[in-house]
């Protein structure tokens, strides 16, 4: 599917979106007065409530930009430049979420990239989404285009007559998306590869059953390979923890899913204390860390591993979800060792600037010749001895 895109451009998306959305398209773009549209269509509360995510999730990205800086005595700077394009990939039918067009368009626009895309399979008959389409329009997405799986993702990646290709690929999609992001990795940048959701809870006997058993649940209601793990050094609590689970899973609307996933990946740890509860979230390195214990803050600073914080009884990881600030794309699978939170920085370049004085020169000059000759490069040595002698005969 991948090469066929390459090859045949529009033509082969044209034939795999017949074949695998059952629909014929003559235009991939939505114009503009459909996402106008589309935002009409969604409720006042929806509308201002994407309104009141957008202006939080953009001005905490706007308070972690870089700046350009330079030295000009030391010769040295480093300027941030952002991407050109990016290409977004928002799932179709009932694993819609224009939260997540929120969260990776806006840090997009606010590290300055000159035009970002948004792929969206239509299924069939059926409309696109229209709080999709509004989070786009809020997000100021430059172009949406009715098409998504791997035919999305190689549009973005090669580029076809319509659609021009892309510098990084971001947004999350099935298995077969996620493979085929991984194949064109290296012909473009992507966002990562994402595994199930995971969720750490470390709570201390002040923290509140009903809320340790709330977080729980909704981590474990998003699939069943979801893992959410309760960490306590309270008996009491694991006690009162079990009754509230079994008592909201009774009632929830996908309390099976939330169970399945409970039973496969749940777990509820017991420790001597807090110090072997993080150690322990440490080790795992978990996407959402989530610290319901006195005093929070004091935590913080001996938390290593997570791909997101989240201090306090009132700092549940479904407001970073949806409306905290901070991108609520994570790194998964133990990754956050070594990765981090989706932000301005995954949207930018930085290019060192090296712009020395000849006096700068000729103080750092001969011992680049020591290096280049016990490397036996003797060309960079002259390059350099070349410049040291026109300064010395200028002298």
């Amino acid at each position: 599917m991948l090469r066929e895109v390459r090859s045949e451009g529009d033509a082969a998306i044209r034939r795999y979106t017949k074949l695998l959305d059952g629909v014929d398209l003559p235009e991939f773009k939505i114009s503009e007065a459909e996402l106008a549209e589309a935002r009409s269509s969604i409720s006042t509360e929806l509308e201002s409530a994407l309104l009141l995510a957008a202006k939080r999730i953009t001005d905490f990205h706007q308070a972690t930009l870089p700046r350009n800086w330079v030295d000009l005595e030391q010769g040295l700077g480093e300027m941030v430049r952002p991407l050109e394009r990016v290409g977004l990939y928002a799932p179709g039918g009932t694993a819609a979420y224009p939260s997540t067009v929120l969260m990776t368009a806006i840090p997009a626009r606010v590290a300055g990239v000159k035009e970002v895309i948004l792929t969206t399979p239509r299924r069939g008959a059926e409309p696109l989404n229209p709080a999709v389409m509004a989070a786009a329009h809020i997000a100021g997405v430059d172009a949406v285009y009715q098409i998504g799986g791997v035919p999305a993702i190689a549009a973005m990646a090669y580029g076809t007559e319509s659609i021009a290709k892309v510098d990084k690929i971001c947004g999350p999609g099935n298995i077969f998306v996620a493979y085929a992001k991984k194949l064109v990795q290296g012909q473009v940048d992507i966002d990562g590869i994402f595994g199930p959701t995971e969720t750490i809870v470390i709570a201390d006997d002040t923290a509140q059953a009903s809320f340790c058993a709330a977080d729980m649940i909704a981590q474990a209601e998003h699939d069943p390979l979801s893992t959410a793990i309760l960490v306590t050094d309270s008996s009491d609590l694991i006690d009162q923890v079990e009754l509230e689970l079994e008592l909201r899973l009774s009632t929830l609307e996908r309390g099976d899913m939330a169970r399945d996933a409970l039973e496969r990946q749940g777990r509820i740890v017991l420790v001597e204390d807090l110090d072997e509860a993080v150690e322990l979230a440490n080790r795992i390195a978990p996407e959402h860390l989530c610290m319901m214990v006195a005093d929070p803050w004091t935590w913080a600073g001996k938390v290593k591993n997570a791909g997101g914080l989240f201090l306090g009884e009132y700092s549940p990881e479904v407001m970073g979800d949806y409306i905290a600030g901070p991108s609520h794309v994570m790194p998964t699978g133990g990754t956050a060792r070594f990765n981090s939170a989706l932000s301005v920085h995954h949207f930018m370049r930085t290019m060192p600037v090296v712009g020395l004085t000849p006096q700068t020169f000729r103080n750092l000059g001969e011992a680049a010749v020591q290096i280049a000759h016990v490397e036996g490069l003797t060309g960079h040595s002259g390059a350099i001895e070349v410049r040291l002698e026109s300064l010395k005969a200028r002298a």
